[in-house]
């Protein structure tokens, strides 16, 4: 029992991570919490078992033809959402246009998709109990990503303007970098990264249209535990919300599992309200 906890655990977990990656990633050149995260690994899972089951597509189509339409979702995102509320002085507006945007994905995708959880597919075949591919399949995708995006921000140009962008949108403007396609690139990077979520995840949570809403807030939590743009942070915080989320449901089950994760991120919150790996923001006075 005690493997099974942590084998889910740290597969929803990773599941969790990579969604609190798209917040940081969208976050980083637009200081925006785009509340798209969630519906975008929603999609994810959706789309992977609408062209692999659907389609009949194979795992090395299908794979980077969600990756591609997710990251489209992310530029639309962009546009529609994000770019409207950078040109207004009221900046926190963004709060409703992204959360209307994901409402909109939500009950577009409960139209054209249907309202009950469908199957997705079996991407390898491989392992049974402990050791199926559904529990190490998000670890796996968790870690690439990480060691992907390092290798992204340390040795290419582009991440280095990703870099710059993040730390001083002005300065890089200054410069000369351009600012609003290097925004849209980071938009279409973290759909990716969402996509890859819920594909990785599919088969843990199946292709269900209110796994929308559930990945935005337990995708938030480890970016709040982890530390706003702190990407090890969020997988760190994750990998931990998953494993006692998954000891929550064995101990006391149903509903209060998810009144322990509540308690839990309101607890931290209290004491570190910047996160464990995050820095706290200096006051303008």
């Amino acid at each position: 029992m005690l493997a099974t906890i942590i084998a889910s655990g740290l597969a929803t977990g990773a599941v969790y991570a990579l969604v609190g990656i798209t917040y940081n990633t969208m976050y980083a050149t637009s200081r925006v919490m785009s509340f798209t995260a969630g519906q975008v690994g929603m999609l994810g899972g959706v789309l992977g078992s609408l062209y692999m089951i659907v389609w009949g597509l194979p795992l090395l189509l299908a794979l980077p033809l969600v990756l591609a339409s997710c990251a489209l979702i992310g530029v639309i995102t962009e546009y529609v959402a994000v770019r409207p509320v950078l040109k207004s002085l009221e900046q926190h507006l963004y709060v409703l246009s992204t959360l209307a945007l994901s409402l909109m994905f939500q009950q577009v995708t409960a139209i054209e998709w249907g309202t009950e959880p469908r199957p997705f597919p079996k991407l390898f075949g491989l392992g049974t109990g402990i050791s199926d591919e559904k529990f190490w399949i998000p670890v796996i995708a968790c870690i690439l990503t990480i060691i992907g995006l390092e290798y992204l921000y340390r040795y290419t140009l582009l991440g280095r303007a990703f870099v710059a962008v993040a730390e001083d949108n002005y300065a890089a403007q200054a410069l000369g970098l351009p600012e609003r396609n290097l925004r849209i690139a980071s938009y279409a990077l973290a759909g990716a990264i969402g996509g890859l979520a819920g594909f990785s995840g599919g088969e843990l949570m199946l292709a269900f249209f209110a796994n929308g809403a559930v990945l935005n807030f337990y995708g938030f939590v480890p970016v709040a535990l982890g530390g706003l743009g702190n990407n090890k942070g969020a997988v760190i915080g994750g990998l931990a919300l998953g494993l006692f989320q998954q000891a929550a449901n064995f101990m006391v089950g149903g509903i209060f599992a998810s009144v322990a994760v509540f308690a839990l991120f309101i607890i931290v919150l209290l004491f570190v309200p910047q996160g464990f790996f995050g820095s706290a923001t200096a006051r303008r006075v």
